[in-house]
């Protein structure tokens, strides 16, 4: 089993690929920009949004990981720009925290196969907290 670790998840109204690169430029380290146009997630950009929209970012500098990515169409409000996403150990891992996490919250993608080969979900707890757990299906290198 690998050891989880947390990684904030931020959410931009359509800046995220230059809020990343100003990051970058920050921060350094190396910065990926995944837009909609290339996965399948394309064809549910709601109609506000465009293809060229960031799907997932992550910005990588030794120990610092940062995620990031446009909201695809969705209002971001100071209550939903920032998620923590959580990369977990094992299949069972996910399962029993998603469930108890959860619990009383607001399940807004149950958990399931993703075309990036991890199992992963996202809700928002009874405290109203936005969470997304992944669990790399086949292992990836992980911060220190």
């Amino acid at each position: 089993m690998n050891t989880p670790y947390l990684v904030p998840y931020l959410t931009f109204d359509g800046n995220c690929r230059e809020a990343m690169s100003f990051y970058q430029q920050c921060l350094g380290g190396e910065l990926m920009i995944q837009p909609f146009a290339d996965t399948p997630a394309a064809e549910y950009l709601p109609a506000n949004a465009t293809a060229d929209s960031v799907l997932h970012a992550s910005l990588t500098n030794g120990d610092l990981l940062l995620f990031g990515s446009d909201s695809g169409g969705q209002q971001v409000t100071a209550g939903n720009s920032v998620s923590i996403s959580i990369n977990c150990g094992s299949e069972t891992q996910i399962a029993d925290w998603f469930e108890k996490l959860s619990a009383g919250g607001n399940v807004t993608m149950p958990l399931g196969d993703t075309f990036w080969g991890a199992t992963f979900g996202m809700f928002t707890d009874r405290f109203g907290i936005a969470w997304m757990l992944n669990y790399d299906k086949v292992p990836v290198e992980q911060p220190v």
